[in-house]
């Protein structure tokens, strides 16, 4: 082989080897950006669900106000019921 076959056939491997870094790279920065919109995906995700599980905390809080409210006026009436009751001093007595 001549010494200008053996250059060409270098440098061809040489482009070619270029080449296919060049699209190993290329592939390489695609996954990435896939990896990151997925990541942001699942961010967002993950902030909508803490703002629904923030939202219920805060209605079962209020809910629960509520009920210890209701109960400390049924405890109330029940006391009213009580003091006026004529029979429940009967009952007391007994």
């Amino acid at each position: 082989m001549s010494t200008t076959v053996v250059i060409l056939i270098v440098v061809a491997v040489i482009v070619v080897l270029a080449i296919a870094a060049f699209a190993v790279s290329r592939r390489r920065a695609a996954q990435l950006d896939e990896k990151r919109v997925e990541a942001r995906e699942h961010r967002e995700e993950a902030d909508t669900r803490a703002r629904k599980a923030e939202q219920a905390r805060l209605a079962a809080d209020e809910q629960a106000e509520r009920a210890r409210k209701e109960q400390a006026a049924a405890e109330e009436h029940r006391q009213q019921a009580e003091e006026i009751d004529p029979d429940a001093e009967k009952q007391s007595a007994e």
